[in-house]
């Protein structure tokens, strides 16, 4: 909030020269939404069908219509006689609340207000009645109705009055408050975006000015002492006199840089494992452009995972060493493991998957994207330029929570004038990559589409088919019960296809938080299950015992079985790769 409140002179000046700014941004936007909209045809969310399915259910079950008609009437009703005693000056039990974890309307306003109060219990009552209609009237398959529902509660979370500022207690008080000033600093961040994304509102979740790669994140001591065109491998320096005799290699995604497991130091996974005597690797991806658009989910593996695991070994002048993977770069690393197991190579004797699926036969509401004409669309758009923007990832993954990730960031930045915080999980977030268009059209079709990757030889790599039963080294899985984007009771379903000992840990929080839980923090918790898995999650999840604090220890105390005995300690250099140049390297600014 500004020291003072502008005049009304300084406002409407600031406001005809927004107004100039705003029309030549929104003469670019229509324009490009036009073209989009001409590329990617009249349909591509495919909702033609399941419209059409509900509405001649709606004309062939009207006792159903009438059903659900007099059932919102009568809780119309239940409303108005609440509205009337609040009026009174009653306190009434209020017909509907707002579902566990809904904090659109947290906000005192919204219960101490009466009309504010009525407002949002009316929104929730008429989201309740038309998500119902859609679950209950319509012959159309489950993925037709799951589509139809996810799209309309897209525009039901949009037309929630804590979008709006006049129904906004919190942004009525600041606009009071600030005589409307809240109001234009919102107006000019919203031009500031759109402008910055080439006419796309780039929304942003975190100020991209608070931090600096190498400087305030990705701080860990090392060197890049291998690379190709795909991968930097970077080797951390040792803080201990002596390490482990294994070296632990970390396989990140690639659709964002690997520094998250390395972000500040008070929270790097790296340095912690670091500090707890390990030699640590790590990949680094390239950022792909569109010269690499023929890279293949192959050449990951072979310029990836395989290379950097000789590196490893040269780099040491150990043979045997230990995975570390995340979410895309576990799967990759699964694939890796069968791949060595076919190959009858046993260098890797112990691997950690977090936050992975493996088996996408449930990979949770991601699935409303996923079919054949959508991903064509997909497909065809990278055929334009050769990969797949970053950004059109992660807004997918936005949208499956958007409340949290889209709608209150707009309220906060563009209504109450807020700037962007500096948190350097939601900056990381932010730093995407884009996606090779060969690579990922296989990845979107063999693994989410048809869940190839689970069956013995499904999937054929450099001439081998992939087993994952084959897999049978010791592997620690960690996944998080509050994950969109790798649903834990589906990550789970990988403790039934590999052979080996299989250790399943269920963390607090979501994809990132549940996994970036240092100890210090003392957060979340997580479950475990002994040393038998169920073949249900369910049935894992009725028998887990509660621990507080971080997986993390627990994580190093079975790694520490596996890890050797102890050696003097590995500089970055002194084995026969020697040092290309300093951590975190070039790939990670591209």
């Amino acid at each position: 909030m500004p020291d003072r409140a502008p005049t009304p002179a300084e406002t409407a000046w600031r406001l005809g020269k927004l107004s100039a700014r705003a029309t030549q941004v929104g003469v670019k936007a229509a324009a490009k939404t036009t073209l989009d909209a001409v590329r990617n045809g009249p349909d591509p969310a495919r909702l033609a069908s399941p419209l059409t399915q509900l509405a001649v259910g709606m004309a062939t079950q009207p006792q159903d219509v009438w059903r659900r008609n007099l059932q919102l009437w009568s809780d119309s009703v239940k409303l108005w006689q609440y509205g009337a005693a609040r009026m009174m000056g009653l306190n009434p039990d209020p017909v509907v609340t707002p579902k566990k974890g809904d904090r659109r309307f947290k906000h005192p306003g919204w219960a101490s207000s009466a009309p504010h109060d009525l407002v949002k219990q009316a929104y929730l009552m008429m989201s309740e009645h038309l998500l119902g209609t859609i679950d209950q009237l319509g012959d159309m398959s489950d993925a037709d109705r799951e589509r139809l529902a996810f799209h309309t509660r897209q525009h039901i979370s949009a037309l929630s009055p804590s979008n709006f500022a006049a129904t906004h207690p919190a942004v009525v008080e600041a606009t009071i408050a600030e005589k409307g000033d809240n109001l234009i600093r919102g107006f000019e961040a919203l031009v500031d975006d759109i402008e910055a994304g080439g006419t796309r509102l780039r929304l942003r979740m975190s100020d991209e000015t608070a931090f600096e790669v190498g400087k305030d994140l990705a701080t860990a001591e090392g060197s890049v002492v291998f690379e190709n065109d795909l991968i930097q491998l970077i080797q951390f320096a040792p803080t201990t006199p002596e390490v482990a005799r294994r070296p632990l290699l970390f396989v990140p995604p690639w659709i964002n840089k690997y520094y998250i497991l390395d972000l500040r130091p008070k929270n790097s996974f790296i340095q912690w494992a670091v500090a707890q005597g390990h030699t640590v690797f790590c990949i680094s991806w390239v950022n792909p452009d569109e010269s690499m658009r023929g890279l293949t989910f192959e050449d990951y593996l072979k310029k990836g995972t395989l290379a950097a695991i000789d590196a490893v070994e040269q780099a040491t002048g150990e043979r045997e060493m230990n995975l570390l993977a995340y979410c895309l770069g576990g799967t990759l690393t699964a694939t890796t493991l069968a791949y060595l197991a076919e190959k009858g190579d046993d260098r890797v004797q112990s691997c950690t998957v977090l936050a992975t699926l493996t088996d996408f036969s449930d990979p949770g509401e991601i699935r409303v994207f996923i079919d054949d004409e959508q991903i064509a669309g997909i497909e065809k758009r990278m055929a334009r330029r050769g990969f797949l923007e970053g950004f059109e990832m992660a807004d997918s993954f936005r949208m499956l929570r958007e409340n949290d990730l889209v709608w209150n960031y707009l309220i906060d930045q563009y209504m109450l004038g807020k700037p962007p915080t500096a948190f350097d999980l939601l900056f990381w977030n932010e730093d995407t990559t884009r996606m090779p268009e060969a690579m990922h059209g296989f990845y979107l079709r063999e693994m989410y589409l048809h869940n190839r990757l689970v069956e013995p030889g499904g999937i054929t790599l450099d001439g081998v088919g992939i087993d994952l039963t084959k897999v049978s080294i010791p592997v620690y899985m960690l996944s998080c019960d509050r994950d969109h984007i790798a649903p834990w009771q589906t990550t789970y379903k990988a403790t039934q296809l590999y052979s080996g000992d299989t250790t399943f840990v269920l963390g607090g929080s979501g994809h990132i938080a549940g996994v970036i839980n240092p100890p210090a923090r003392n957060r979340y918790g997580f479950q475990t299950h002994g040393t038998d898995n169920p073949a249900e999650p369910e049935a894992w999840l009725e028998g887990a015992e509660q621990h507080e604090g971080s997986w993390w220890p627990h994580w190093m105390s079975w790694l520490g079985e596996r890890a050797g005995e102890s050696v003097p300690a590995r500089v970055p250099g002194e084995g026969q790769l020697k040092v290309i140049e300093p951590a975190p390297g070039r790939f990670v600014m591209g």
